[in-house]
């Protein structure tokens, strides 16, 4: 049932497949990582360009009140 690892490089390799993450979270990792940037829909919770930009002119002018007040 238990594997023995023979020296301590067996031993990594043992403990490595073992705590391995599930292969289809692995295969969602490489494909994100390799895939190039592509214009769809941002995921949830992320924020484009244009929000932040939005956001941080919304903030200024509500700095600029409190900071006139």
């Amino acid at each position: 049932m238990y594997q023995s690892a023979e020296d301590e490089a067996e031993r990594r390799r043992i403990e490595a497949k073992l705590y391995a993450p599930p292969v289809d979270v692995q295969r969602t990792r490489r494909r994100r990582r390799t895939a190039p940037m592509q214009s769809g829909p941002p995921e949830r919770g992320s924020m484009t360009v244009q929000d932040a930009k939005s956001l941080m002119a919304q903030l200024a002018a509500q700095d600029a009140q409190l900071g006139s007040g």
